[in-house]
């Protein structure tokens, strides 16, 4: 088996067992969050994970990078989720969207240097940033359980599947050297968390239950971001497969 399909099984499996993993009990009290004992289980985990190496390699990460360097990495793998936003644009038929993301990949890895500098925000040329699960929402999936994934945090039924597609579109997943792979893919989970150590200080402060937070409000912008910031106003959160008609561009 090619590395590339391996990876691509080993998110698929996932995805399977995310759908057989439990069976809902009667006494669950919100209905998007069934298995919610294993859920708080494994959110500990993941934040003691976190808590162990990821959150103190960001935060070397960050006091060692200077802040130019810092944007440039930042803006290196924007750049390269503007080519796969394109194509989820293109897939929910948004195509000015999809037009405009185009337009960013091909001016900032020209003129942008590999995007290390985002030129073509300069230039007018707005970021539409979309994923396979905001695909699969559009064409009418609903969400399913909320659902934490081992080190990666939260996510819902929908959005693990999405997962695959997500990991088929990146770029990366074209790198056929793994140790330059997985370098890469480190490197940007570590800026991204980096970026989002000043946040957890504020949700450390603001929340009382730290997984009902996260998941509440994972919930919330995800359909925010399904309906382009303009959800219904009584998202039907029991809906598996099918669930609305698909969003408007």
């Amino acid at each position: 088996m090619s590395m590339k399909l391996s990876r691509l099984v080993g998110i698929l499996s996932l995805a399977l067992i995310v759908t057989g993993c439990s069976t809902v009990p009667k006494e669950y009290r919100d209905p998007r969050d069934p298995w919610q004992a294993y859920n708080r289980a494994m959110f500990k985990f993941n934040t003691d994970f976190d808590n162990a190496f990821i959150k103190p390699a960001a935060k070397g990460y960050r006091a060692i990078t200077p802040e130019p360097v810092d944007r440039s990495i930042t803006n290196f793998f924007s750049n390269l989720s503007d080519l796969t936003s394109a194509v989820n644009n293109v897939l929910q038929f948004k195509l000015s969207r999809a037009g405009s993301d185009l337009g960013r990949f091909a001016v900032n890895t020209t003129a942008g240097v590999l995007g290390l500098f985002d030129v073509a925000s300069n230039l007018g040329l707005s970021s539409y940033k979309e994923d396979f699960g905001q695909t699969l929402g559009y064409w009418g999936f609903g969400s399913g359980p909320f659902f934490v994934i081992p080190v990666l945090g939260p996510s819902s039924v929908r959005d693990t599947f999405g997962l695959a597609g997500d990991v088929a579109l990146d770029p990366l997943f074209s790198i056929s050297e793994d140790k330059v792979y997985w370098g890469l893919v480190s490197l940007r989970l570590v800026d991204h968390r980096a970026d989002l150590l000043d946040a957890e200080e504020i949700l450390d402060e603001a929340a009382l239950d730290r997984y009902a937070f996260v998941r509440d409000a994972f919930l919330q912008r995800r359909e925010y971001l399904v309906h382009d910031g303009n959800p219904p106003s009584a998202a039907d959160d029991e809906a598996f497969f099918w669930d609305d008609e698909p969003a408007e561009d």
